[in-house]
């Protein structure tokens, strides 16, 4: 029989139950969807977390502070690995694949201006921060080595302290503000960032010079960290090499022993909450998927029941002349006709869902064409699978037998 005769019959003979095949369908649309906006907001979440790290500077490397391995426990920045502000100058000094590094210490203060106050982080850095961090003076302008020296009492703030403090179309440039008691004035502000992707405020902070914040704020000549940038991308992991023999050799540690410091870089990074996405995106898409499973259940459960139903017009067909390979070819197409009409109207829905996520929801969506054609296949893939044992159950049919059926 003529493959466009056995289409024509397939679409009549669903065309009789539209509830139920839509009903059938049903399972396929809303696996299709879940897949696709599982796996757009599995890429979108791992588009942000690449797009958050590289705003952290390309070339950036941070070092952090961890005591020495002691009984198999490692202590905190307190203890006797802490870092110090001269590890700065060594690295600086011995370091040739570095190009800058600066310490950083954090305060949470209170701050007052005008009339009003608000709680945020104030960071004590050097003015090569702003270029390791790929920072931008949106208003006014940093403060220069002079200040730094001299400890002056001068700072940066970012859009949300400004918004907090003076409203948000306020001009601070030259305003005075009190960190925890301490009067600061305002030199610059901060280009906006946003959140990052774990929610933080990244507007929601306070620069000023890292003597001020020592010295004025803090007591001791600990550093928080320690944020460097190599000379190049491809310098990254020779660079690491050189701050760890450096660190190792200015704390006289011995070959056995552990670092009491540690290196991270934006690839690491990158790598191990990249890896995370991976995973959780895999997850999210086999749950998912298991709606398809369902609905290729529910295509064989009513295509078995189309079968039984429809026997002694099999039986008929066969009588009078029609070959089983035809038969089985027309319940295939009925099968396939579900999952690929369900398919469709599943793209539809899930880049739909994804769209609303995304806009009223505030999650970072992507939606690729590799998802779309995945779950489209998926979908025609479990029409064939779960349609072939009704189909050929059909075309195995007896002809006497079938034109006995009642």
């Amino acid at each position: 029989m003529n493959i466009l005769n056995l289409i024509k019959i397939s679409y009549r003979s669903l065309s009789k139950n539209k509830l139920r095949t839509l009903l059938t369908m049903l399972g396929i649309i809303i696996g299709v969807a879940s897949v696709i906006a599982m796996l757009a907001i599995g890429e979108g979440s791992r588009q942000n977390i690449q797009s958050s790290v590289a705003s952290l500077g390309t070339n950036a490397i941070m070092i952090f502070p961890g005591s020495m391995n002691q009984g198999g426990v490692r202590g905190g920045a307190s203890s006797v690995g802490a870092l110090k502000e001269d590890d700065v100058d060594v690295i600086a000094q011995r370091c040739e694949l570095i190009q800058n590094i600066s310490p950083i210490v954090v305060k949470r203060s209170q701050v007052i201006g005008g009339y009003e106050n608000w709680n945020t982080t104030v960071y004590g850095v050097l003015n090569s921060y702003f270029d390791i961090r790929q920072l931008y003076v949106e208003k006014g302008v940093s403060f220069t080595t002079a200040e730094q020296r001299g400890a002056a009492k001068v700072c940066l703030i970012g859009r949300t302290v400004l918004i907090n403090l003076f409203g948000e179309n306020a001009n601070p440039i030259g305003e005075m503000i009190r960190i925890n008691g301490i009067p600061f004035k305002i030199i610059g502000m901060l280009e906006a960032k946003g959140q990052n992707t774990f929610g933080q405020d990244q507007d929601d902070i306070i620069i000023a010079p890292f003597q001020t914040v020592q010295k004025r704020m803090l007591s001791g000549n600990y550093v928080n960290s320690i944020v460097a940038s190599a000379t190049s991308e491809d310098a990254i992991d020779d660079a690491v090499d050189e701050i760890t023999r450096t660190l190792r050799q200015k704390h006289k540690i011995a070959s056995t022993d552990d670092d009491d410091f540690t290196v991270r870089t934006q690839k690491d990074i990158a790598n191990i909450f990249g890896t995370i996405s991976k995973v959780m995106t895999i997850l999210l898409a086999s749950i998912a998927s298991i709606s398809l499973l369902v609905g290729g259940i529910g295509i064989m459960n009513i295509m078995l029941v189309s079968v039984t139903e429809r026997t002694r017009e099999i039986g008929i067909r066969l009588a009078v002349g029609a070959k089983s390979q035809d038969v089985l070819m027309q319940f295939m197409i009925e099968s396939i006709f579900i999952s690929f009409i369900g398919g469709l109207i599943g793209i539809f829905i899930g880049v739909l869902i994804s769209t609303l996520v995304a806009k009223f929801g505030g999650w970072p969506i992507t939606i690729t064409v590799t998802s779309v054609v995945l779950s489209f296949v998926f979908s025609a893939m479990v029409g064939v699978f779960f349609g072939w044992y009704p189909a050929r159950k059909a075309a195995n049919l007896n002809p006497i037998d079938a034109l006995r059926y009642e």
